[in-house]
């Protein structure tokens, strides 16, 4: 079939801006087929674009000879164009259809696609994701991503409006950002580089000059997890703020939390309906456990962890069900956090590091971060890093460091709590993980 031109065809309104109250309104839509059921006298062809799905009901005897032929040509996920009428019907779930004038297929499909785009056939998830492209066009894909920018757009209006400025760093980097072997290497000119894997430096530097930043973007850990909530590439929200420490940054993180929760909540009520999810909007402040309580805890549900160490996936779990919702752990062992989180004044073994935890997972990890130039070279080497690694770095410390504190949201992880998905590919537009570089 040779495709239509669209010629000066203009969208007049999408699928769920129809209602009854348009009965005899000529509308242009355009969108992909969805499902088409022929009554022998009468045909309905489900429309679907981007806001959801109109009824195109195609009367045999009522149509012209051209819209019955075309309307006979079409299958699944072909891209059509449809003039008509808007009737108001008691026979469509939404009281009202379209009568087709006329319409242009766009482009065609295959006849025979790799999922089922209408959902009343489940795949697995490595079958949808090697079908990308087509998975995202499902009703509750197009509802998890307009839940994620509903999100995104809630959490830049909050910081913009507090005096933050959006800023852009570095990909391509010199040395590691936060030590380790994690770090995806790259030929930069027969140098040796790294993908960053957060903007960490970059932001510390520039609260130097900008005071307050934020920073939405992707980041890269190569770690051999394979989990349902690990990714090799990843977006953070990364804040920094100067002149401020952990509390700081906590308060402003439960509200930036509570608030994109709330414009969800009121916003995306479609999406959530069709997700079957629901989002409660937290209280402010959040629960604030120490390091040291959580150990007690756990110990109490017969769960030993060894001080000074990472709390591992199965005690989270645990821990999740005592406090089955947002919560801060604080008062970390310094050892465990990176090089640049500041030791206690009071208790050098503890550090001002906080983690914000959902049940059982890590969302964000933030702290107030170490501004003493010495104190910083200190930590270097006790992580077993060199310093002069992290030289030009270390040269902003000369320059009038302020104190400084900030955070980083894993933005698929948040998406996950919001939509009730419960593998972060869902959320993830294209993952990249240990085993997938496709599509």
């Amino acid at each position: 079939m040779t495709p239509d031109f669209i010629g000066n065809w203009v969208r007049t309104c999408y699928s769920a801006d129809i209602t009854p109250a348009m009965d005899g309104k000529e509308v242009t839509l355009f969108g992909w087929v969805k499902e088409i059921r022929d009554l022998g006298g009468i045909r309905f062809i489900i429309l679907q674009d981007r806001e959801g799905t109109i009824q195109i009901t195609v009367p045999r005897k009522k149509v012209s000879a051209e819209v019955l032929s075309k309307s006979n040509s079409l299958q699944k996920r072909y891209s059509v164009g449809v003039k008509g009428v808007v009737k108001k019907t008691d026979m469509s779930p939404r009281g009202v259809e379209v009568i087709p004038n006329e319409i242009k297929v766009l482009n065609t499909a295959a006849a025979q696609l790799p999922i089922d785009i209408t959902g009343k056939t489940p795949a697995n998830i490595e079958a949808r994701l090697d079908a990308r492209a087509l998975d995202l066009c499902q009703e509750q894909s197009i509802a998890v991503f307009k839940i994620q920018h509903v999100a995104l757009d809630a959490i830049r209006s909050f910081l913009f409006e507090r005096g933050f400025l959006e800023v852009h760093t570095p990909r391509i980097i010199a040395s590691a950002t936060e030590g380790g072997a994690a770090l995806f290497t790259v030929d930069y000119f027969g140098e040796k580089a790294y993908l960053a894997q957060s903007p960490q430096l970059y932001k510390e530097q520039l609260v130097m000059s900008l005071e307050k930043v934020f920073e939405v973007g992707p980041f890269f850990r190569a770690e051999a997890s394979h989990t349902r909530r690990h990714l090799s590439e990843f977006i953070s929200v990364d804040i920094e703020q100067a002149f401020a420490d952990a509390e700081d940054v906590m308060a402003l993180l439960e509200q930036v939390i509570q608030h994109a929760c709330k414009t969800v909540k009121e916003k995306c009520t479609k999406e959530l309906t069709i997700l079957k999810h629901k989002v409660e909007v937290p209280e402010v402040p959040f629960k604030r456990l120490t390091y040291d309580s959580v150990l007690d805890d756990l110990k109490k549900e017969g769960v030993e962890v060894p001080w000074g160490e990472d709390i591992p996936t199965e005690a989270f779990r645990t821990l999740g069900k005592l406090h089955p919702y947002f919560y801060f752990i604080t008062d970390w062992p310094t050892e465990s956090k990176a090089f640049y989180i500041k030791p206690r004044d009071d208790k050098p073994e503890l550090c001002e590091g906080f983690d914000l935890m959902w049940r059982w997972i890590e969302i964000v990890s933030g702290g107030t971060r170490i501004a003493e130039k010495d104190l910083l070279i200190r930590r270097l080497k006790e992580k077993g890093l060199n310093p002069e690694s992290f030289k030009h770095h270390l040269q902003a410390f000369d320059y009038g460091m302020p104190p400084h504190a900030g955070w980083a949201i894993g933005l698929e992880r948040l998406t996950m709590i919001l939509t009730g998905r419960r593998n972060i590919r869902e959320v993830t537009l294209y993952p990249r993980d240990r085993t997938r570089l496709t599509p």
